[in-house]
């Protein structure tokens, strides 16, 4: 429980780096292939909402602990 509540705040602050380095300009050309890629075209056969939010987090937390290195 506290593994994956530590997992969560460290995606959240990864994700929020995210925000202030690119200044919440997600919508180019970059961004819509990162999201491609991660979860595909077609939006009705992607993943469950509650796991695409768990990638995401995944995602944060990658960004936190590169960041770190």
């Amino acid at each position: 429980m506290l593994r994956r509540l530590h997992h969560a705040m460290t995606g959240l602050m990864g994700l929020l780096i995210l925000v202030i380095r690119y200044r919440g300009r997600f919508r180019n050309s970059y961004w819509r292939w990162r999201h491609e890629t991660a979860f595909g075209v077609d939006q009705g056969r992607g993943a469950e909402d509650v796991d695409q939010w768990w990638a995401i987090l995944d995602f944060g937390a990658w960004v936190w602990q590169m960041r770190r290195l």
